[in-house]
């Protein structure tokens, strides 16, 4: 799967440093913290939420998920929400509604800014069936993240998924300075991707939300309290790089 490790280094701590603006609007500074980090653990959850929680992967398929879709006979793939919803969240509306992971349900976006309660008593509820598979602070993280984090991907990928306002030269100083660490310079490692990071770059979506969140886990920061900006960078670099399966 995409992005194996991604390590932290000082030299982005200080070019984010001086760096303003943000995904999210700013909450009371003791709160921000605890904030954030709920929601990159949710955003985690919505990716991979076995992964997250140490269990191993289900063996049974998810009873909501279309018996006549690609993924049917797949639990590893289809308890993830992502596989219904979309890493644009928009579920059918948006990337997934063709192709081999539309399934013809609804995304997350419709939730954003909804009270939380709401939102974990319908991850509770029978479609969902997360009863008794996440505890308390799981449900509240995802909820966190599905209220409060879900990132507006239409302002930053066009129509041809290219990257609206990424700058590709200072995206290749974070790259070869933090990524390459994981990565290598040509984005061809590890070999657990599958396919190059150049590659990935056919569902930025995807791309976009591990840069933001990290990698379930995994060691791979997440880099959604340093703003959009440096994320676009990296992605207009990543863009940039050889387009090849790992062997």
């Amino acid at each position: 799967m995409l992005f194996r490790a991604l390590k932290t280094s000082l030299t982005l701590l200080a070019a984010a440093a001086v760096m303003t603006g943000g995904i999210m609007t700013a909450s009371p500074p003791v709160a921000a913290d605890e904030t954030a980090s709920s929601i990159v653990r949710g955003a985690k959850l919505y990716d991979k939420w076995y992964k997250v929680v140490g269990q191993k992967k289900p063996t049974k398929s998810h009873a909501a998920y279309p018996t006549d879709k690609k993924y049917a006979k797949d639990p590893g793939s289809n308890w993830r929400c992502k596989e219904c919803h979309g890493w644009d969240y928009k579920g059918t509306d948006g990337a997934y509604k063709t192709g081999s992971h539309s399934t013809g349900i609804k995304g997350i976006n419709g939730m954003a800014g909804a009270d939380t309660a709401k939102i974990v008593a319908v991850l509770k509820d029978k479609t969902h069936d997360l009863n008794g598979k996440l505890g308390e602070d799981d449900f509240q993280d995802l909820a966190m993240f599905v209220s409060k984090g879900q990132v507006d991907s239409s302002k930053y990928i066009d129509a041809k998924k290219n990257i609206i306002g990424g700058n590709a030269e200072k995206g290749a100083a974070y790259y070869n300075t933090v990524c390459s660490n994981c990565h290598e310079k040509d984005g061809a490692k590890p070999k657990e991707m599958g396919k190059s990071l150049g590659s990935q770059m056919g569902n930025p979506w995807e791309v976009m939300h591990k840069i933001v969140n990290g990698q379930p886990d995994e060691k791979m920061p997440a880099l959604r309290e340093f703003g959009m900006q440096p994320v676009l960078d990296i992605m207009a670099h990543i863009a940039t790089l050889p387009k090849k399966k790992l062997k």
